[in-house]
């Protein structure tokens, strides 16, 4: 008899505790149109640690699972019916982790392919991690809603977050004038990828409005925050502007913006993957990014601190401390 092959996989089991338990669980096989990954990196997002503690109905898988979203990897094994990949191919993606889709806290994936692109050939295993859940989000506000281009000013409110770092590039990119929010010790970060910053703890909004956006209003604003600062952004956008959030979910005084004609967009970049409606678009938007990232106009800022499967809580309470400079990342292959 022939032993079905294993892996190491961390694996929740109760959302109360929220404790991950290291384990050897049955390694996945593709499915059609699916491509196993032998995962080199994860990267640590806000939803997943809202996920592992219970905070997050819309999107928590049945217990047991494995977490985890991004991941960077090699592809080992290519099921029927995919065409765009073969086995030796580096790839990356937001890929799991979610309801009914094991994650990516673990060294095997088995990944629908339309879900991943070619990892960028100048990126670190580490750094593709990073991107994919913050760029597609960053991605679907800027390009695929508001449609930002050459000659806009764009403000991004955190714009030294993990969201916010990415949007900041892209939306340079596309040859916007953008600023960003971001406290004072980040605005080395702000500089770096060629926006103005602007002191949030300072500045109120009428006055940076005055400043920078001829007392009128900024085209396009995207919050990356929440709370008053999506309240302020509805201030922040000129008549007829749009405004984007990935992080609308409270109750909000519309009228500000309803008053000047305002466009509000929510982005909820997990539904693709929770509705299945949408998953070839990723895939698409990731090239973008290889694309950008292969020209050197596109670089994610990742944690310097390094943790591993075993350190998967650290990590977790270092996402959760809100204290990180960029994005957090574990290492799954030693």
């Amino acid at each position: 008899m022939t032993t079905q092959a294993t892996m190491r996989a961390l694996v929740l089991n109760d959302y109360a505790d929220g404790k991950f338990i290291d384990t050897q669980v049955t390694r996945p096989a593709p499915k059609a149109g699916e491509v196993l990954v032998q995962i080199a990196a994860s990267g640590v997002n806000p939803i997943d640690c809202k996920i592992r503690t219970g905070a997050a109905p819309y999107a928590m898988p049945e217990l047991p699972a494995i977490l985890g979203t991004d991941l960077a990897g090699t592809v080992v094994e290519v099921g029927e019916d995919v065409c765009d990949f073969k086995v030796g191919d580096e790839v990356y993606g937001l890929a799991g982790g979610v309801r009914g889709i094991p994650g990516t806290l673990a060294e095997y994936a088995a990944v629908d392919a339309r879900l991943l692109a070619p990892k960028p050939k100048n990126l670190s295993m580490r750094e593709a991690a990073a991107l994919p859940l913050v760029f597609l989000t960053a991605w679907e506000g800027l390009v695929d809603r508001a449609g930002v281009h050459a000659g806009q000013r764009v403000l991004i409110q955190g714009g030294a977050g993990g969201v916010g770092h990415v949007a900041v590039q892209i939306a340079r990119a596309l040859g916007a004038d953008v600023y960003a929010t971001a406290s004072a010790a980040k605005h080395a970060v702000i500089k770096g990828y060629g926006a103005t910053p602007i002191d949030y703890r300072d500045a109120k909004v009428v006055d940076y409005v005055a400043k920078y956006a001829n007392g009128v209003g900024f085209d396009v604003v995207y919050d990356t925050v929440g709370g008053q600062t999506l309240d302020d952004s509805l201030v922040a956008a000129r008549p007829y502007g749009h405004v984007l959030s990935c992080y609308a979910f409270a109750e909000h005084n519309l009228a500000p913006g309803s008053l000047r004609c305002v466009t509000l967009s929510g982005i909820f970049v997990l539904l693709p993957m929770l509705s299945g409606e949408g998953r070839a678009h990723h895939g698409d938007i990731l090239r973008e990014a290889t694309r950008l990232a292969e020209q050197g106009k596109l670089k994610p800022l990742v944690d310097e601190r390094r943790y591993t499967l075993a350190d998967a809580h650290a990590a977790h309470d270092a996402q959760e401390a809100g204290k990180a400079l960029g994005k957090i990342v574990i290492d799954v292959a030693s």
